[in-house]
């Protein structure tokens, strides 16, 4: 595969956390590449080394060894203020507690990253792309836990990112409104080609990925290519 079609590659990646004398290594040299576009779950037992990942390639952690490489650009050669504008204008998170302003409607709370982003998308289309349009005017409070969880994935798609970064999307929800969540997400993908990675502990969802990459202690332990994606309603949990 030629590196121009792949948003993230990594090299020997290790991070180890030390408390005095322990040392706890969370990813034991991941070498992984992540084609543009892809729809990507990873799976593994809490404690497998997804989250960390997850946040090194993201560049809120750094590795202890290793490499990682966005459209070839090496993570490690970034400044602290290049890192941030990454961060800022190339990656959208999404985590399982959705960090919304509880005194923002769901619009200003999608307004906040449009005021700081390059090319941002307006934050009435962002909303209505996930099917809540009708929503704009409410606040939290008055969203259901699956809106609150979609007007988040709106406000990280307002900036266009190269790449969706999500942490448990559907882990707070129950089945029926996870797969309203999953549907946005697999939207999102095919829709603008965002790579979308998503960690989870619910090994259906994996029907609906192009790509799964399945963790256990620190390392890769297989990666597994679907070339017939699910539909989220085709998904049961």
């Amino acid at each position: 595969m030629k590196a121009k079609n792949i948003t993230f590659r990594t090299e020997a990646l290790t991070k180890d956390y030390v408390t005095g004398a322990t040392v706890a290594h969370a990813l034991r040299g991941v070498t992984l590449e992540i084609p543009r576009g892809d729809m990507v779950v990873l799976l593994g037992p809490s404690g497998s080394g997804k989250s960390t990942f997850l946040n090194i390639i993201g560049g809120l952690d750094s590795p202890t060894s290793g490499e990682v490489y966005f459209n070839e650009d090496r993570l490690s050669d970034y400044t602290e203020k290049q890192l941030t504008l990454f961060r800022r204008h190339n990656v959208g998170f999404v985590f399982q507690a959705y960090n919304l302003v509880p005194s923002l409607t769901a619009f200003e709370n999608v307004a906040l990253v449009t005021d700081i982003s390059l090319d941002p998308m307006p934050p009435a289309e962002a909303l209505t792309a996930v099917g809540l349009g009708g929503r704009a005017r409410h606040f939290p409070s008055q969203l259901s836990g699956g809106e609150q969880q979609r007007v988040a994935i709106a406000r990280a798609i307002a900036k266009r990112p190269e790449v969706m970064l999500c942490d448990e999307p559907t882990g707070a929800l129950d089945s029926e409104t996870g797969i309203v969540v999953l549907k946005a997400l697999q939207k999102v993908n095919k829709k603008f080609g965002t790579t979308t990675i998503i960690i989870t502990h619910n090994a259906a969802i994996a029907a609906m990925a192009d790509r799964v990459i399945h963790f256990g202690d620190g390392r890769v332990v297989d990666v597994t290519v679907n070339d017939h994606p699910a539909s989220p309603e085709e998904i049961s949990w």
